[in-house]
């Protein structure tokens, strides 16, 4: 079967190509520009991939060898792609990567682990990942971030699990029924495909009825209102005590609800889970340090953001330093509703400079809000001043770094972004 993925080199579609690849399945695929990721598709073995999205692109690609699936993302869809208007008119099948991914769970025969929430997801599938590894038992995942123990996505032939990054934007999570699934975190985001909070707790509580044991803190268990069930393992903070020594508060949770999964498939002890735990090594743009006291966060709502907080005051409090926010919002329209949510989220601070949002699937009606505006809204407003990404942002970070600050750059966006800004004009500062 020849599959053709549309976006090859995104942080979701690209790992799915690999491994449908190793799956056994002849791979090629498309995206608007190159990339990194691409080259390193390319170097395991995924080589017919052409940059640019066209019709005749993608006729080329299917009088060479025949395209009998085509995979592609969600912003794919909302853009009306040429490809998509292409396979369409062919009569070739397509789909988003969901049930590509059910097919080949289904085909192998793997038990699904689904890691879903609003926040955290892709820390908690990289240390369900490394604890899996570190045990020595076969494993096939996939996981939005790249990890410096294995590739983005993989599939083992002798793997009996699986274990996923389940987004619930466009209600993706909702196309699988997992083995196991664990629950991160829920509070209200992707409000254009939620229009309500109760659509958002729906979607969630769908998502754990269908999965055969879910593990979720009593927090978000209260907030969904969830029955009591017996496949439902609802854990509690205080159940960590000082078990974990993994630097940040929301680490620590997000460590204990995959130490909770794990010891239910593998049945090992607590502590040999939780030692081999406080050892994970961490992953991109999850407080990855890009020179020394210069760090990258992929924090992009309040919750995110304080999890990176609480990462960062205590690295920095270990070393006797003060920390310095850098923050660019993901998307206008999501602030248009989170606006108000802010508030103490910075809190710990030494300064927080504001950069004007990322801008990715906008509704064009909607008023761009400035950073200015968006400060006002903090419990503290004096502690950030608006910026933009310029000369004058690089030369206040040069400042602060040769203070001796610790500097948190937080930004949830892709190409062109803060964390492309930084490893562009940072990366070399001595």
């Amino acid at each position: 079967m020849h599959i053709f993925f549309s976006g090859i080199g995104g942080t979701a579609i690209g790992p799915l190509a690999l491994i449908a690849k190793q799956a056994g399945y002849r791979v090629s695929g498309s995206d608007k520009q190159d990339s990194q990721y691409i080259d390193y598709l390319k170097k395991k073995g995924i080589t017919d991939i052409h940059i640019g999205q066209s019709k005749d692109s993608i006729a080329k690609a299917h009088n060479n060898h025949p395209i009998d699936w085509y995979v592609y993302s969600s912003a794919v869809a909302i853009e009306k792609s040429p490809e998509l208007e292409f396979v369409k008119e062919q009569g070739i099948k397509n789909s988003k990567r969901d049930e590509l991914l059910n097919q080949i769970i289904n085909d192998k025969k793997l038990k699904l682990i689904a890691i879903a929430g609003t926040h955290g997801k892709t820390t908690t599938t990289a240390m369900a990942i490394w604890l899996f590894k570190e045990l020595g038992i076969s494993l096939s995942y996939s996981v939005g971030a790249k990890i410096s123990f294995g590739d983005m996505g993989q599939y083992q032939q002798d793997s009996e699990y699986f274990v996923y990054e389940a987004d619930e934007f466009d209600r993706n999570f909702l196309s699988f029924e997992p083995y196991i699934s664990l629950i991160t975190g829920v509070s209200w985001d992707h409000h254009e495909i939620f229009p309500t909070r109760e659509d958002y707790q729906q979607a969630f509580k769908e998502f754990i009825s269908q999965s055969k044991h879910t593990f979720v803190w009593d927090e978000d268990s209260n907030y969904l209102d969830l029955p009591k069930d017996p496949n439902i393992s609802v854990l509690h903070p205080e159940q960590i005590l000082n078990k974990l020594s993994i630097a940040g508060f929301y680490n620590r949770l997000d460590a204990w609800l995959v130490i909770n999964a794990v010891r239910k498939i593998s049945g090992k002890n607590v502590e040999e889970l939780t030692n081999i735990m406080n050892n994970f090594p961490g992953l991109q743009r999850r407080m990855e340090e890009i020179v020394p006291n210069l760090y990258s966060d992929y924090a992009h709502t309040p919750e995110k953001i304080r999890g990176a907080m609480s990462v960062a005051l205590e690295t920095a409090e270990q070393q006797g330093k003060d920390v310095v926010v850098v923050y660019e919002p993901l998307t206008n329209r999501r602030q248009h509703y989170m606006i108000d949510d802010y508030k103490d989220c910075f809190d710990g601070a030494k300064k927080v400079y504001w950069i004007p949002s990322y801008l990715a699937r906008e509704d064009p009606d909607q008023r761009v809000i400035p950073p200015a505006e968006m400060i006002k809204h903090l419990t503290n407003p004096s502690a950030a001043t608006p910026m933009e990404r310029d000369d004058e942002l690089k030369q206040t970070i040069e400042n602060h770094l040769k203070d001796g600050d610790t500097v948190v750059c937080m930004a949830g966006g892709g190409g062109d972004s803060l964390d492309e800004w930084i490893r562009k004009e940072l990366g070399k500062t001595s």
